[in-house]
């Protein structure tokens, strides 16, 4: 990313600040997006410049980036979208292209890969704590990816990080005369088959290190999170904020597990998407 000042106002991508037109900050011309200063030394803390080889940077050694799929495919996506507005529009291409708003398509993929580049961010920060992170690997024989794992002494987790808003609520249907129905909801939206994808991912890890604890948690980015509480448990998947998640693991308990042994062994079988 390139530093300078800004012509035009923008609003960073990762905090979502405002920074007027004049402002230092640091733009990326490939996507057009903008990050304030603080949170570019946050970028550079969490993902310090790698001289090594582009096969070394990917190897399954290396913790991966954070959100870097959900970014490319990204930017696939708006390329696409801009060559089609140029070849639409030939000579006025550029001024249709400018004025032009994105698909809501595309723009889900910026979200996505902005909520996994924030809580990366502070995930990265429990390293002093004698945890092990890994972001954005691949699922052998699927399509699918998981966003974050992170490996402490007491077991294994796996993340998925998630930029809605509204407040994530449980709602329970049935009972005593019917069966029992747990639904995930997030404002009026049901996003109860968000939880069946991160059993997925637990049951994915959990057969490659079976005697080990394996949790999963979903983590609501920018949910609208009450003032005290709020967190739950559905079907045995942790729903918290950053900022629960970060505290509850940085408090897990003791444990036996070898961090460094069950990190190579999850490096290797799940690569950097």
């Amino acid at each position: 990313m390139k530093r300078m000042r800004l012509r035009y106002a923008g609003t960073c991508r990762m905090c979502g600040t405002l920074l007027p037109a004049g402002a230092e900050a640091a733009y990326k011309s490939e996507t057009k997006t903008v990050l304030c200063l603080a949170c570019l030394n946050e970028a550079n803390k969490a993902h310090p410049a790698n001289p090594e080889s582009p096969s070394e940077a990917s190897s399954p050694r290396q913790p991966g980036a954070a959100g870097s799929s959900a970014r490319r495919e990204y930017e696939r996506r708006k390329a696409k979208d801009e060559l089609r507005l140029r070849e639409k529009w030939g000579r006025f291409g550029g001024l249709a292209v400018a004025l032009s708003d994105e698909r809501q398509s595309t723009r889900a993929w910026d979200q996505g890969a902005i909520g996994e580049e924030r809580l990366g961010a502070r995930l990265d920060s429990l390293a002093d704590n004698g945890i092990a992170l890994l972001h954005d690997r691949c699922i052998p024989g699927s399509k699918a990816n998981i966003d974050h794992i992170a490996i402490t002494p007491a077991g294994i987790w796996v993340i998925d990080a998630k930029r809605y808003k509204g407040r994530p609520e449980l709602k329970i249907e049935g009972g005593i005369l019917r069966p029992r129905v747990e639904k995930l909801l997030v404002g009026r939206r049901d996003c109860t088959k968000l939880v069946d994808g991160v059993l997925k991912q637990v049951n994915a890890v959990r057969s490659l290190v079976p005697d080990m604890p394996v949790t999963g948690a979903l983590c609501f980015v920018e949910a609208d999170w009450p003032l005290i509480g709020g967190f739950f448990s559905t079907r045995g998947v942790h729903v918290l904020s950053p900022r629960r998640l970060t505290k509850q693991l940085a408090q897990e308990p003791a444990g036996e597990n070898d961090v460094a042994k069950a990190r190579e062994a999850v490096a290797e079988r799940f690569k950097p998407a």
